[in-house]
């Protein structure tokens, strides 16, 4: 999945301000809006991609995986196509909890079942990150 995140990679910039003086409030022009967040033609995509990545996430620390951390993935994923739009982040945030909390709330042992069910959503993943990249990629 990491092409998926090349492909889409943009650049992130956070600037964190101190408080402002009361006298420089006055003095200084208002700030401008916060810019609008336009929703992506991918996004509906881009949730099930992070919640399959919660998925997975439980799934392969549960049967003892230590090859993967879908964890990171999540994390450079967010970190390349969220730039400054904190809502769609804590939509993406929220689709890998409910992934993870999905699976955690089935499987509390490894299991012939959670196998299965990791291997499906790894390889639902890899395909929805390919149909991204593909249709969407730079």
């Amino acid at each position: 999945m990491s092409f998926f995140l090349r492909a889409c990679a943009t650049s992130l910039i956070l600037l964190i301000a101190g408080p402002v003086p009361l006298a420089s409030q006055q003095a200084a022009s208002p700030a401008p809006p916060p810019a609008e967040e336009k929703p992506a033609p991918y996004d509906l995509q881009l949730a099930r991609l992070a919640e399959i990545l919660g998925s997975l996430h439980y799934l392969r620390d549960l049967c003892g995986e230590e090859n993967g951390n879908w964890r990171a993935s999540m994390q450079e994923m967010l970190e390349s196509d969220t730039a400054n739009e904190p809502n769609r982040r804590a939509r993406l945030t929220a689709a890998f909890n409910r992934g993870y909390r999905s699976f955690a709330a089935v499987h509390t042992t490894c299991t012939e079942a959670a196998r299965a069910a990791e291997e499906r959503h790894r390889n639902e993943g890899a395909t929805l990150a390919g149909e991204i990249a593909a249709r969407f990629g730079n």
